[in-house]
């Protein structure tokens, strides 16, 4: 007994508790913070503030009842986007750690969710890029006059009066009108499918390597890499630029919409609302996913950064923040789309329904036809695709800073010894990356890059925050996050976010889980549906990262030593470590020595085994 006395004085003394451990990490000397506050504010929003914001949600917003659409949108924000928002900084800022340990401490047995969050964010990195990639060869292909989608007279396009396809919708006489003294015509000019990407005819057909995209990939990945290799030091010099920018852009591009012939009827059908369209199920669910994937919840970028935080940071009002303008964000360019689609439509004679779509056939097809007619078009056309650069350059950041992060708090030891610098360790990060992203420029990319979209994006992301709210909200608790948030602001968090953490973030989550299970359809490109081999090859890719979670359950049930009883009993207290356990000294003990976080409340006295 003096001896389990000595063994259970030392392990406390040795491993804090999780209230303390939080206390004792913001005096790290190592750890290195934002220069300034406002730096992190801004990476946030360029990590939330995305494309996704410009090619889906005006068109989710137009599919869903215009106008009304707010009403959903809106109530998703207050009661699912800022509360889980909130959580994840909380979670960040406290334990000073990337989501790997976060979640270790928060709730040992789904450690595998921080695991999972590195492994979707890195996958999604490595096609991602290929956006950007896109993105840069526009803005270079910008600067010709005319614009390379201005007319027919090029050896890879043709004239025709065919219905082009854009992710599945007929855009129909979809073109360029280009009048004469007596007449016009209609032509289609695929930049994107015949010049750029010069796509197969399916997944079956590799093609090669488009020697073009390939060295603007490369490019791609040397402006990530000078951007982040500093870490926060660097990352917060440049988001002052990458963050504002597309506002100025959006902005601009608005004011001159906005004296278009048309405009107002598209801006009209954008914002009128179909109140009806609110008795839908799929309407509300789709308000739901699109504040939840627009932030990022469960991809462990927010939750990386805010890790880099001073230990006092106000989180509340960076969660207010970020939330806020990427919502607005999202408005913003809802006005800006639509009033091009106006302009479009009174040029052309096309009801605006025909032109209205989402994803990259919006911003890389649809769109830049706008331009062609615009006064001073490369202008525009200049500052759009550099926008896009801006918006895809922040979302990469984020994503590969949680890998750097995650790894580096694992094995900080480790590679400063192999790499002697971290500089170097993410130079061979992106190198990494740079390599497992060149089949998606290849002329087979397009169809992979759907392919890999579909089944990281929509499949694992629904999965991870899911079990990520169980950890934290369920297994952890709301009022062990309030007990942190007061020892770092001095202020607990209100009943409003308690009772979301709990119940209202939890039931929503469940119901989008299932919603999207029962509504999936395999992935497509257009009207391309890829062949089963292929959609098998989805889901290994979905499952490389959600395989973490169990893989974590699992290795932390391995280690732990004693009976089946034993481990039954630790894995209830891994599971629900907020609940108070009556169990043995010998429990006590041996949870200590498996490096388990007891709480001092902890009752070690009466029968337990």
């Amino acid at each position: 007994l003096k001896k389990n006395k000595q063994k259970k004085h030392h392990c406390v003394s040795r491993r804090a508790t999780v209230m303390t451990q939080g206390a004792a990490m913001k005096e790290q000397p190592n750890r290195p913070t934002w220069s300034r506050q406002i730096e992190f504010t801004l990476a946030g929003i360029g990590c939330a503030v995305g494309l996704g914001n410009v090619w889906r949600f005006p068109y989710l917003c137009f599919r869903s009842g215009g106008g009304a659409f707010l009403v959903p949108y809106l109530f998703m924000l207050l009661v699912l986007g800022i509360p889980l928002l909130y959580m994840e900084l909380t979670v960040g800022q406290y334990t000073r750690r990337g989501p790997v340990h976060a979640l270790a401490i928060v709730c040992p047995l789904l450690k595998g969710v921080g695991m999972a969050s590195v492994a979707i964010s890195f996958i999604m990195c490595t096609y991602y890029n290929i956006v950007i990639t896109w993105a840069l060869y526009y803005l270079f292909s910008s600067f010709q006059a005319p614009l390379p989608w201005q007319n027919c007279n090029n050896t890879w396009n043709t004239c025709s009066r065919t219905p082009f396809f854009v992710n599945g919708h007929v855009i129909r006489r979809f073109v360029l009108r280009v009048l004469t003294v007596t007449t016009f015509s209609l032509y289609v000019c695929p930049l994107l499918r015949y010049k750029m990407l010069e796509q197969t005819s399916g997944v079956n057909e590799t093609g090669v390597i488009r020697w073009e995209l390939f060295l603007i990939l490369l490019l791609a990945w040397i402006l990530i890499y000078f951007c982040i290799f500093k870490g926060v030091k660097s990352t917060g010099k440049v988001v002052y630029f990458t963050a504002l920018f597309p506002y100025v852009t959006l902005i601009a591009l608005l004011i001159n919409n906005a004296q278009l012939p048309g405009a107002v009827d598209g801006i009209t059908f954008f914002i009128v609302p179909e109140w009806d369209k609110l008795l839908s199920v799929e309407v509300w669910v789709n308000a739901a996913a699109q504040i939840f994937n627009s932030i990022g919840i469960g991809f462990g970028s927010l939750l990386a950064m805010s890790s880099y935080n001073s230990f006092n940071n106000n989180v509340l009002k960076d969660t207010l923040t970020i939330a806020i303008i990427n919502s607005l964000t999202s408005i913003l360019a809802g006005f800006v789309i639509f009033s091009a689609f106006g302009y479009m439509s009174y040029l052309q004679g096309i009801p605006i329904s025909d032109l209205a779509v989402d994803g990259p056939g919006l911003v890389y097809v649809v769109y830049p036809q706008a331009f062609a007619s615009m006064p001073v078009s490369q202008l525009w056309a200049v500052l759009f695709f550099f926008m896009l650069l801006c918006l895809g350059l922040d979302s990469e950041f984020a994503m590969v800073e949680v890998l750097v992060t995650s790894l580096m708090d694992e094995f900080y030891q480790t590679l400063i010894k192999f790499f002697r610098r971290k500089e170097l360790f993410v130079l061979a990060i992106c190198g990494f990356a740079f390599l497992l992203g060149i089949p998606c420029v290849m002329q087979v990319g397009i169809y992979v890059f759907q392919l890999m979209d579909h089944y990281t994006a929509i499949v694992s992301i629904m999965f991870l925050a899911f079990f990520e709210v169980i950890a934290i909200c369920w297994s952890y608790g709301g009022k062990r996050l309030s007990d942190n948030l007061q020892e770092m602001t001095g202020k607990r968090a209100n009943i409003f976010f308690r009772a979301c953490w709990l119940v209202v973030a939890p039931v929503l989550i469940t119901v989008i889980l299932i919603f999207s299970i029962i509504q999936f359809k395999p992935a497509r490109y257009e009207d391309y549906v890829f062949p089963p081999w292929a959609q098998g090859v989805g889901w290994v890719i979905a499952l490389a990262s959600i395989i973490w979670i169990p893989l974590g359950a699992i290795h932390t049930l391995w280690v732990l030593p004693g009976s089946f009883r034993q481990v039954t009993y630790i894995y209830l207290f891994l599971l629900f470590p907020s609940l108070v356990i009556v169990g043995s000294t010998h429990v006590y003990v041996l949870l200590c020595h498996t490096g388990v976080n007891i709480k001092p409340c902890v009752n070690i006295t009466g029968p337990f085994l």
